[in-house]
């Protein structure tokens, strides 16, 4: 599950895309109106989380808003702002915002809120990622192999989603890195492997090595149905 997060006050944005990723979430962050909109233009994201008072427009996280609406993409928008008038919250929802939450807030109320909004989901996009007989839906966090669920915790939901958003691409240890982990992990990289070797197991419950997450040596992992 991919959210971009656009906040232009840099400290409250590394708050909110560690919180993210801790709750499983894969995060890109953008500080301006340009940027995001330059983001949004190239990649799909399942949420945005967008700050109203944002450098680069006039009209701020409104004129995001407006460019994500008037190209016909229904990702959910959920707005962050200290301005807290019924003015400012209709103008929100009006240029295109699913949800408006004011700051200060509580950052389970925000979890809240995403899984709610992530429940409606963006109608544009297949609900349910898929990968030969293994399935993931994002909106409830559930895989499933041949129709049995698999217990994952937050970090290996967060690799898998990564790799059956990006089926069939070599995936560097680099890009799975930055992408499920924090950008400025500390930890060592073969993180990555370690975890590799834990989805392998559990995509693979008989024993037989699993088929979906191959190692292209020198380069990283590939997924693929194969």
């Amino acid at each position: 599950m991919q959210i971009l997060i656009v906040e232009d006050e840099r400290r409250l944005a590394d708050v909110l895309s560690r919180a993210l990723k801790e709750a499983g979430y894969n995060t890109d962050v953008s500080y301006d109106v340009p940027s995001a909109i330059d983001k949004l233009d190239i990649q799909p994201y399942d949420l945005v989380l967008l700050d109203r008072l944002l450098p680069g427009h006039a009209d701020g996280g409104l004129a995001v808003c407006r460019h994500l609406r008037s190209a016909g993409n229904g990702t959910p928008v959920l707005m962050l702002t200290a301005m807290d008038t019924t003015e400012q919250r209709v103008s929100g929802l009006d240029s295109g915002a699913d949800d408006y939450l004011v700051k200060p807030f509580d950052m389970n109320e925000l979890l809240a809120r995403i899984r709610a909004l992530l429940r409606r989901g963006n109608k544009l996009d297949p609900p349910v990622l898929r990968c030969g007989d293994l399935t993931l839906d994002p909106a409830t966090k559930q895989a499933c192999l041949k129709k049995r669920p698999v217990a994952l915790t937050a970090r290996e939901y967060a690799l898998l989603e990564y790799f059956m958003r990006n089926q069939g691409r070599v995936l560097s240890q680099t890009e799975l890195l930055e992408h499920v982990w924090d950008y400025n992990y500390d930890g060592l990289s073969n993180v990555v492997e370690t975890y590799v070797r834990y989805l392998r197991r559990k995509l693979a419950p008989t024993g037989v090595p699993t088929k979906f997450i191959q190692t292209v040596r020198g380069m990283g992992y590939v997924m693929k149905d194969c």
